[in-house]
């Protein structure tokens, strides 16, 4: 996590971001959106810059115009990483805020999900938030999950993993090279029990999902087909509230 990658084009942070509202949903405060009475939820982990992140939130609106209860829960405590915040570097802010504490807290956030009559969740994580999502899909706590140029994942990880996983990886990544990747994708390949989808997306770099300029046509378009994969993906596995049998695990380049 300490290459420059992870960090790059830093959000412009806004707390009034999104058309859905901030509410506390088992003990953190997060951004809601949806239909109130959905069956089907969708958590998104957040990247180091946290869940006030405009791009993040725009994501959150689309995901629950498909009929999806989504939450963007605050793992940070209103803490998320500033570049700009010299006293307190990378690795001091991880230290405070590490991804195994984030996934016990968002335990709480399911159990309040299910207590919402919520029958069926799936959970997206960006880098810092794809540890998260696999930790919750290493204990068959959600439905699907979805891996966006994720950061700390390891093979193990993947090995243990008990729902249907998409990995979404950057051809210009330090951090979840594409030959990494690629190994996420032979290890899910040989997991009868889970399906898989593996895909690499050329010219763009770690962070793209969530970090891109509107300026930049390429970004956003590439952006915007991964938001479109994850959601299909979310369709596929939580709309329907099933786990599915094996099928062959697809990698795209």
């Amino acid at each position: 996590m300490s290459s420059p990658q992870c960090c790059a084009n830093p959000p412009t942070l806004s707390p009034s971001s999104g058309i859905g509202s901030v509410i506390e949903l088992g003990g953190l405060k997060s951004y809601v959106i949806g239909p109130s009475d959905s069956k089907r939820a969708v958590i998104l982990a957040s990247d180091v810059y946290g869940y006030e992140a405009p791009n993040l939130r725009k994501l959150a609106d689309k995901v629950a115009a498909a009929g999806f209860y989504v939450v963007v829960p605050d793992f940070f405590y209103g803490d998320p990483y500033s570049p700009a915040n010299t006293e307190k570097p990378l690795g001091v802010w991880k230290g405070l805020h590490e991804p195994d504490k984030a996934f016990e807290d968002a335990k709480p956030v399911l159990v309040a999900l299910r207590s919402k009559g919520i029958s069926a969740i799936g959970a997206a994580g960006f880098c810092y938030g794809a540890k998260v999502v696999v930790e919750l899909a290493k204990c068959g706590l959600i439905q699907a999950g979805v891996l966006l140029h994720p950061t700390f994942v390891t093979m193990d990880d993947i090995k243990e993993v008990m729902a249907p996983m998409a990995v979404l990886g950057a051809e210009v990544d330090k951090i979840s090279p594409p030959e990494l990747v690629k190994q996420f994708e032979e290890i899910l390949s040989s997991k009868p029990e889970v399906d898989g989808f593996v895909k690499i997306f050329p010219g763009v770099a770690h962070g793209w999902s969530v970090r891109y300029r509107m300026g930049d046509e390429m970004a956003v378009k590439c952006a915007e087909e991964a938001h479109q994969d994850m959601l299909n993906w979310f369709i596929k596995y939580v709309n329907h509230g099933m786990l599915p049998p094996k099928a062959s695990v697809r990698t795209r380049l």
